[in-house]
């Protein structure tokens, strides 16, 4: 059955196609009963507007796109809750994508997005994102791009972040307030900023607290997705190289439930033996045992700032305005659970 047509609904109520128009964008120049009418015989007629006509006459597809690192993970599939929330109420479809932490895939993603004609791009960057070209490309056509969580600092646009170092300083901090005085790090690839400031915020804890940094206390997780077996393989490795450490900062939270698995399986107390803080409170953070303490990442509030600024740069650039990139902090929090202690030392 061919799509009905405005020409349809005139010939069926007898009146001109341009009034059939102005009645279904509810134009004031149009009486109430004659709206009414052409509604009422647009929805007997099961008409649809023809999106890709309108499209064209306004210059806008209602369409973003969005790339992630990973879809299953559970902090993007809140932020991507939060972006999605906000783009029905503006009547924007969600295109999403999912780069697998590949710097190749992502660019084809990007090029895959702009031949769609997506009016915008949110995007979390890929581990492997070292060259910013084609991200650039974008912001040089005048096609709003804005990054959340993993973002790189050189580029000019609007950014959606947290204060990964301060975060990071805070869990850290917790650590040395409940006795821990030999804290190791299992920390992400040395490429995405988040890796790098949240290894810089457990650092200057230590430096802080007159804790001397040793960096065979560091240990990196290679693997691109920061896996359960990561967690698992770096605690065993752990109570290998050193017998003192007390307390661990770990990157994300699904390397800490793994590490948490493997010292529960050895007989390691947490606890008593090892105080473990981990990141981005993960919805298995409090059912894993003991329970997890946790940096609160705010992954759906994150995904609502970041369409909210992506939209206010879409409406900008529609009306002819210039748009400043912002950079947009939202603020962390620590949850403490039993896998830290709860008594404070005093120092």
């Amino acid at each position: 059955m061919k799509p009905v047509t405005l020409k349809q609904i005139a010939e069926t109520l007898n009146i001109s196609i341009t009034t059939v128009s102005k009645a279904l964008k509810d134009y004031p120049d149009v009486s109430k009963k004659t709206r009414r009418q052409v509604r009422e015989t647009a929805a007997q007629l099961n008409y649809r507007p023809n999106s890709f006509a309108v499209n064209l006459r306004t210059r806008e597809s209602k369409t973003i796109g969005v790339i992630i690192p990973e879809v299953v993970h559970h902090f993007f599939s809140t932020v991507i809750k939060g972006i999605i929330a906000q783009a029905e109420k503006k009547g924007y479809l969600v295109i999403i994508l999912q780069s697998n932490e590949s710097y190749e895939l992502e660019k084809k993603q990007i090029d895959l997005l702009l031949s769609k004609h997506v009016d915008g791009i949110l995007i979390s960057l890929a581990n492997g994102t070292s060259d910013f070209k084609h991200i650039t490309d974008v912001i040089a056509q005048d096609k709003p791009i804005v990054m959340f969580d993993k973002i790189a600092k050189i580029v000019n646009c609007s950014k959606v972040i947290i204060d990964d170092r301060k975060a990071a300083y805070t869990a850290t901090q917790h650590l040395i307030d409940t006795g821990c005085r030999r804290i190791a790090h299992f920390r992400g690839p040395l490429l995405p900023q988040n890796s790098i400031d949240r290894f810089l915020g457990y650092k200057k804890a230590l430096l802080d607290n007159n804790l001397p940094y040793d960096p065979t206390l560091v240990y990196i997780c290679d693997c691109s997705d920061m896996s359960f077996e990561e967690g698992k393989q770096n605690a065993a490795q752990l109570l290998e190289d050193h017998d003192d450490v007390d307390g661990i900062f770990i990157n994300t939270d699904m390397v800490a439930i793994g590490a948490i698995t493997e010292f529960n399986q050895r007989g390691v107390k947490i606890p008593e033996d090892i105080s473990i803080v981990g990141f981005s409170n993960w919805f298995m953070s409090s059912a894993i045992t003991p329970s997890l303490s946790t940096i609160d990442q705010p992954g759906y509030q994150m995904g609502k700032m970041a369409f909210k600024q992506l939209h206010k740069e879409l409406k900008a650039i529609k009306k002819g305005k210039e748009v400043y990139p912002k950079i947009i902090e939202l603020d962390t929090g620590l949850i403490k659970r039993n896998s830290t202690k709860t008594n404070l030392v005093k120092t």
